[in-house]
């Protein structure tokens, strides 16, 4: 099994602080091949308490732990889409979150950036912003 987009989150978040996997364990009271079963996609759906017990070592931002959170419980979720959030720091939870949910027909993969915009635009739109 491949990397999921939990795992991807999560992984960068790690190395982000600059983290090793058994000082990871250590600050968050999770055991570190937990830790890795997550990252490399063998575990998907951890508790909310192991959220939490990660979330606050790893030093995650709302955003980011709002979204540990959604990938919890969506492990449909591609981790392209985690990847292309990550490097665009404009993308808000919410417009991961919708993004997100999108469905996809067909063998294409999405234009992430195109799927952003698309996405600010509806809401926009929800929110008479526009």
């Amino acid at each position: 099994m491949g990397q999921t987009a939990l795992g991807v989150l999560l992984e960068h978040l790690r190395e982000e602080r600059g983290l090793k996997l058994r000082e990871l364990a250590q600050l968050s009271d999770v055991d570190h091949a937990y830790i890795y079963r997550l990252e490399s996609g063998d575990k998907e759906s951890p508790s909310d308490e192991v959220l939490s017990k990660l979330i606050r070592p790893l030093r995650a931002g709302k955003r980011e732990g709002d979204m540990l959170r959604y990938l919890a419980a969506h492990s449909e979720t591609a981790p392209e889409l985690v990847r292309h959030v990550l490097a665009d720091k404009t993308v808000t939870y919410e417009e991961f979150r919708a993004a997100a949910g999108a469905a996809f027909r067909g063998e294409a993969r999405p234009d992430y950036p195109k799927l952003i915009a698309r996405v600010r635009r509806i809401l926009s739109e929800e929110n008479g912003t526009r």
